[in-house]
């Protein structure tokens, strides 16, 4: 499957937005956290803390599964595939598993906040690390790919002669069989 560059760059956009959105929301959560947890006035800490539902599962969820499915459309529609290299699978794991997280350890996590708001500054610091991780990974896509290209050895020196473009290569443009003795 591939993406034209002008569709391409509207996923580009909406992944983006999207990454940013959740980054944007652990921020907000963030905040609540430690107002929570620092705070001395008894109506901000229960302020801070009836307002945690409001950010952080369902529109934090909703940022992810926005990023995950423009990631995939970008990963399948360009060059880099989902698997291809290892910083795009990196990033898809990433965002799997802290999707994932959100469900499984933020959702009920935010019940007992109320007694316990230190529970929360794992996530508030494990989140947004991850997702300046996807972003580094995104800027300088380290590591290569994931399987090397193999080629048979059996097989390429039997097809390497009748390939025009293996001339090119070796430097040769097609002037015929090299000389007996000529000099490399």
């Amino acid at each position: 499957m591939t993406v034209k560059p002008r569709t391409r760059k509207w996923y580009l956009v909406a992944h983006i937005v999207s990454a940013g959105a959740w980054i944007g929301i652990d921020a907000v959560l963030g905040i609540l956290v430690c107002t929570a947890l620092l705070s001395d006035d008894a109506t901000v800490v229960a302020t801070s803390l009836r307002a945690l539902p409001l950010f952080a599962v369902w529109p934090m969820l909703t940022a992810a599964v926005l990023t995950l499915a423009t990631g995939v459309v970008l990963g399948l529609g360009t060059r880099y595939g989902l698997v291809r290299f290892w910083w795009v699978a990196v990033k898809l794991a990433v965002n799997v598993l802290t999707a994932l997280l959100i469900l499984v350890a933020l959702r009920p996590g935010i019940a007992e906040a109320t007694a316990h708001p230190e529970g929360l500054l794992y996530p508030v610091v494990v989140a947004p690390a991850l997702l300046l991780f996807a972003g580094v990974l995104s800027v300088f896509k380290p590591w290569g790919r994931i399987r090397k290209e193999s080629h048979d050895p059996a097989r390429g020196s039997a097809r390497s002669n009748n390939r025009p473009d293996q001339a090119l290569r070796n430097g040769r443009r097609g002037r015929g069989p090299e000389p007996v003795g000529a000099r490399r």
